[in-house]
């Protein structure tokens, strides 16, 4: 399988493109003045919405940092007015997971952090008014909570992690949320803590295979491999496990899950290579291999000035399409970007 590449310098508007040949679309999401970063994208209502987050500059506590959110319905040619979700100026909010509900609406987890800290869940059926529906209180605090996705028999369920970024004690923790209520109400459990700082997995993307298996690939703070995480009880009990996947530094992973053909697409942004990558894997066969993840494709190159700021790969299936939302840029002003491929089979 080949898949082209495209340079996608997305800053200020600015979006010079290198075609190898194949399939591929890029197309600038928001490039207002600021640092525009850290996308959810999610396909609802028959529309692609991307929410991202916005402030003057890389820093997760400015309170003049909001969450908004843009939509499309013709793949990306148009993106609409921007929709505010969330600007609470006593806080730092950014969109930290997505999904869908038990009625195909999108769902969003919103993180707040400064004088208060907590997780808030938004819901929407377009893409344009979105519905606070939860704000659990948790303990421990999550640094951040995960993409929604289902399970048969439990629910919906995010994972979560809690701990300090660029903290090497002890203490680190991860787990996860379920909702038997359509994310109303959620419960949280911890599977493992007082993790290291070199074994704590973060910012998780997880898919339901069938058969009570769940599967994650988790982000490394440390300069190793990507961690692969696995249950075979609908997520009561987990393996962790190092992968082979290295080319990669401190950004987040994202997961698309293929039940027809079977593969599992594993996106991410090497910081500092400047790259968007995907590896493409039988999932049966991943699942219990972990180390044996193929080469890696590149699909598309930022331009950021630091490593990070940049990457954080979210992805959505649209129509015969994956669609990745990512950012790159300087510490005071970033681009949000989607890239469009199409998908064949090994």
């Amino acid at each position: 399988m080949t898949i082209a590449v495209i340079a996608a310098a997305a800053l200020a508007g600015s979006l010079p493109v290198k075609v190898r040949g194949g399939d591929v679309v890029v197309s600038v999401v928001q490039d207002a003045p600021g640092y525009n970063s850290w996308p959810m994208i999610q396909v609802v209502g028959g529309r692609i919405v991307c929410a991202y987050s916005r402030g003057s500059e890389h820093t997760i506590e400015e309170g003049r940092r909001g969450v908004y959110a843009k939509a499309f319905i013709d793949g990306g040619k148009t993106w609409g007015e921007e929709v505010c979700i969330a600007n609470d100026p006593s806080v730092g909010e950014v969109t930290t997971g997505k999904g869908m509900d038990n009625d195909g609406a999108m769902l969003l987890w919103v993180r707040r952090w400064g004088k208060t800290k907590g997780h808030d869940l938004y819901r929407t059926t377009d893409g344009k008014t979105f519905e606070k529906i939860a704000s659990p209180e948790f303990s421990p605090m999550p640094m951040q909570v995960t993409d929604v996705f289902s399970v048969p028999g439990v629910g919906l369920m995010s994972l979560w992690f809690a701990g300090a970024y660029n903290n090497e004690k002890d203490g680190h923790s991860w787990g996860t949320l379920t909702s038997a209520d359509n994310g109303r109400t959620w419960t949280q459990r911890t599977i493992e803590s007082n993790l290291s700082y070199a074994d704590w997995p973060t910012e998780q993307s997880a898919v339901y295979l069938g058969g009570a298996r769940i599967l994650a690939i988790a982000r490394t703070e440390v300069s190793d491999a990507q961690f692969q995480l696995t249950s075979e009880d609908n997520g009561r009990t987990w393996r962790r496990k190092r992968t082979n996947i290295k080319d990669v530094l401190i950004s987040t992973p994202s997961l698309v899950y293929d039940a027809k053909n079977g593969f599992i697409h594993n996106y991410y942004y090497q910081r500092g290579a400047k790259k968007l990558k995907r590896r493409t894997a039988k999932a049966d066969y991943i699942f219990v291999h972990p180390t044996e993840w193929p080469e890696p494709e590149t699909l598309a190159e930022g331009n950021e000035v630091r490593p990070h700021d940049a990457g954080n790969v979210n992805a959505a299936v649209y129509g015969d399409r994956h669609v990745l939302a990512t950012y790159s840029g300087s510490p005071t002003n970033a681009t949000v970007f989607v890239v469009s491929a199409c998908v064949k089979s090994p």
